[in-house]
């Protein structure tokens, strides 16, 4: 019975040595041209910018066929982004871009890799200042003229900020 589990043991040990030929190596170079995720300290955001003025035609071009045309959602369509700000306590929360996301940081990174849904990664990043400063906008933590950049997106403060405890250092 020992030696059977000692062979099997060997076996499998052998196998996991092995590779099954998939993919291939990839540099830091390559990584780093792939790798656009932005935590929510704003860290490697990319230059650019923009105002919920000419978010309001990205969003109208590209974001309006599935989140409505006040960002709100609707029948058949994807979730709404604005609103529900003060709903979170009750029995029925509203948990929007505005009333849930306690980083604006996290806007600007997941509209920018996963949206539009039917052409993610296609947005600039001009673009996608733009109309993360529209939303921002509509849901009343920003003005209309207020300008979005690497910089600024990262001091916007959004209502529920406090709303999580952070697991990130010095937030």
């Amino acid at each position: 019975m020992l030696m059977i589990a000692i062979s099997l043991y060997v076996t499998s040990v052998q196998a996991a040595e092995v590779s099954p030929g998939l993919g291939q190596s990839i540099d830091s170079e390559e990584v780093s041209s792939v790798d656009i995720s932005i935590d929510p300290r704003g860290e490697n955001l990319p230059a650019g910018s923009g105002t919920a003025v000419s978010g309001a035609t990205v969003y109208a071009d590209k974001c309006a066929a599935c989140h409505g045309t006040d960002a709100n959602g609707g029948d058949g369509l994807a979730d709404s982004l604005v609103g529900g700000i003060g709903t979170l306590a009750t029995e029925k929360p509203v948990k929007t871009v505005i009333s849930y996301w306690p980083y604006a940081t996290t806007l600007f990174d997941y509209t920018r890799r996963a949206m539009p849904l039917d052409a993610p990664m296609t947005l600039t990043d001009e673009e996608v200042y733009a109309v993360s400063a529209y939303l921002l906008f509509l849901g009343g933590v920003i003005e209309e003229t207020h300008e979005l950049n690497a910089q600024s997106l990262r001091e916007v403060q959004m209502p529920n900020r406090d709303g999580f405890q952070s697991v990130w250092p010095d937030m």
